[in-house]
């Protein structure tokens, strides 16, 4: 486009000049043998000017062509005898020149026709390159701007696909930490019921294990009871006989004597589970290295009550008194039941039931 523009600027910047006569070569050549022959003409009329011509005379006769139908038509018929007249008298000099003249002025007219058609067909061969030009730089303009389109969609086709794929990406990265969330979760309460069924077997057992014990204890009591029951009745014979004998060697016995037998009965007390001054911090150090607890600290507070074996192991633990906060319930008390067994007291044996208040560290 711009190599056109820089050719039609330098073509207009030229001056316009004639186009160069074709045949001038032709011409001079015409002119001598014109020359020659208006010289002969003179020539042989003045010759011709003294011999009277005799007259003659002669018919053409030209065939009319039918221009009206392209229909064959018949062949015409010959002619007729062409009278042969004599020969006009030669022209004279000054209609030599004025048909030299009009020769020449035809000629000059021809080179113009031929300067102006040369110069149209330029005109509309240069028309025509511009119009191509146009055309050209309009496709051009045409394919650019549709390139440029096409550019823009890939673009946003390609921003597009980048904002879906980080889209998928973000929740496949949240379904990936919901699912380990649920997971974490999971374990935990596994490891809660583990630890619960753990405590609950353990507390069967000890339970089970002080069940025995109780009843072998009672046995041995409901033996020893009637041992000592049997060792008594026993005895009571054994002093009437004595007291017996004992009468009968002091005379007989003596009518309305009455017998007085004191009989004392025994009691037994218990005193409760009286513990010593040191023995709640005993058990505050026991369990408190068991409290796992992550969670807020202000104003939670848990008791917790407990039955012990006379050597610390741990019966059955239950909250007795709420702080209102359920997690942290549950935290105080598998805290106690990691802490079994208990400690014991200065006598060597834990009591059978005590209470543990318990807060979280900064609580």
């Amino acid at each position: 486009m711009t190599l056109l523009h820089r050719q039609t600027r330098a073509s207009s910047a030229r001056p316009i000049r004639p186009p160069r006569e074709r045949g001038t070569g032709k011409a001079f050549a015409l002119a001598a043998l014109m020359h020659l022959l208006l010289g002969w003409l003179l020539y042989h009329g003045i010759n011709w000017q003294n011999n009277t011509p005799a007259g003659s005379e002669a018919e053409i006769w030209t065939e009319i062509p039918d221009t009206s139908a392209p229909t064959p038509r018949p062949a015409p018929p010959p002619p007729a005898p062409v009278k042969v007249q004599p020969a006009p008298p030669p022209a004279k000099d000054e209609d030599a020149d004025i048909a030299l003249q009009e020769k020449k002025r035809k000629q000059q007219e021809a080179a113009a026709r031929e300067a102006q058609l040369a110069e149209q067909r330029r005109q509309q061969e240069q028309a025509r390159q511009d119009a191509e030009a146009k055309r050209q730089q309009q496709l051009a303009e045409q394919a650019a701007s549709q390139k440029a389109m096409q550019d823009k969609q890939k673009q946003i086709e390609q921003q597009r696909q980048a904002e879906l794929q980080k889209q998928q990406q973000k929740a496949q990265q949240d379904k990936q930490r919901q699912q380990q969330q649920a997971e974490a979760q999971k374990q935990e309460q596994l490891k809660d019921q583990k630890e619960q069924q753990e405590a609950k077997a353990k507390a069967d057992a000890q339970a089970k294990a002080k069940a025995e014990a109780d009843a072998k204890t009672k046995a041995a009591a409901q033996a020893k009871a009637k041992a000592d029951a049997e060792a008594k009745a026993k005895l009571d014979a054994e002093r009437k006989a004595r007291l017996s004998q004992l009468q009968g060697q002091l005379g007989g016995g003596s009518a309305g004597s009455g017998e007085g037998l004191a009989k004392s009965g025994t009691g037994k007390g218990a005193g409760g589970n009286a513990t010593s001054p040191g023995y709640a911090e005993k058990v505050q150090r026991r369990v408190r290295p068991n409290i796992v607890w992550a969670g807020e600290t202000a104003g939670l507070e848990t008791v917790v009550s407990v039955r012990c074996s006379p050597t610390g192991t741990l019966l059955s633990a239950n909250v007795t008194r709420s702080s209102g906060n359920e997690q942290w319930d549950q935290a105080a008390l598998r805290a106690v039941q990691r802490s079994d067994p208990m400690p014991v007291d200065i006598d060597g044996k834990a009591p059978g039931s005590f209470t543990i208040t318990l807060r979280p560290a900064g609580g």
